[in-house]
């Protein structure tokens, strides 16, 4: 099966390929749910491909191959690798009220964080990594996951600003971001604009990866700053010449790090009492709609 070629991919012989495939399928079952960028640093990191900057797009391309091939071979689940670039729109569809029973029961969530004295949310960069922090952030916590995509525009900060003045409690915001010239400033600018939009209402802004500590602690890949990005000599002045992408991180240790700081917030007793009750709450939906309990 040929995917993208032989003229930009070298074909591995087939142990090589084998190989290759036995790795990759172990990083994925690991760092479940991950990407395909999170898998070549992991790759890259354990040697499975060589660090050569002039074959890096071949490397990753590689990586990309490998991991489509055995998909389309049903030997990796797709729901292992996630993709948060492509939307797709429409509406549900039920079979009959009992379909409706379940999916309503399903979708139900209790507000968790109702009573709490403060509120909290989670920032990230890059829609890739959104489907890497859902199951934590959404799922486990039940709060929001902001992704700014880059920069986040005018409207997307007064309207996270707004929703800050609208609930009046204090804001402790965790943002994650690359450790390059880009990324801090994204950090730099949400944390400053957040604060001044939010008026009285205490607003805390804390970043919690890509750090610079984080590439010696997890033996990220790391890559030569863009020179030619405006705030590059800002950065290097402040961090020197080494930048990190923040899929570098294993997606594990990533969860990892946002449980235990929305968990600063939270105690986990009171959480797992809120759980039970939304597991009842649930069955009361479904017998509410006709459904079975």
């Amino acid at each position: 099966m040929s995917v993208y070629g032989t003229s930009i991919v070298k074909r591995l012989g087939r142990e090589q390929a084998a190989g290759l495939d036995a790795e990759l399928l172990r990083i994925a079952e690991e760092e479940r749910p991950t990407s395909v960028r999170g898998m070549y640093y992991m790759a890259m990191g354990a040697g499975l491909i060589d660090k050569d900057a002039h074959g890096k797009r071949n490397n990753y391309m590689r990586v990309q191959r490998r991991i489509l091939i055995m998909r389309r071979e049903g030997r990796l689940p797709y729901h292992w690798i996630t993709d948060g670039s492509r939307t797709i729109y429409g509406y549900a569809r039920f079979d009959g009220p009992e379909d409706f029973a379940g999916h309503a029961a399903g979708i139900y969530r209790k507000d968790y964080w109702m009573e709490s004295p403060v509120r909290v949310e989670v920032w990230v960069e890059k829609d890739a990594m959104a489907g890497k922090l859902k199951p934590v952030v959404t799922g486990e916590y039940g709060l929001d996951l902001y992704v700014s995509r880059g920069f986040a525009s005018e409207t997307y900060l007064q309207e996270a600003a707004a929703h800050i003045r609208s609930d009046g409690r204090p804001t402790y915001v965790y943002l994650l971001t690359d450790f390059d010239a880009s990324g801090m400033n994204i950090a730099e600018t949400v944390e400053r604009r957040l604060v001044e939009e939010a008026g009285e209402v205490g607003v805390s802004v804390e970043r919690l990866a890509a750090m610079p500590e984080q590439i010696k602690e997890y033996g990220l890949i790391t890559q030569p700053v863009t020179r030619s990005d405006s705030r590059a000599r800002k950065f290097i002045e402040r961090y020197g010449t080494e930048t990190a992408e923040l899929d570098a991180i294993p997606a594990s240790e990533i969860r990892r790090l946002v449980g235990e700081a929305i968990e600063r917030h939270m105690d986990s007793r009171r959480l797992e009492v809120m759980r039970m009750i939304e597991r009842e709450e649930r069955d009361g939906i479904r017998a509410l709609f006709g459904g079975a309990a």
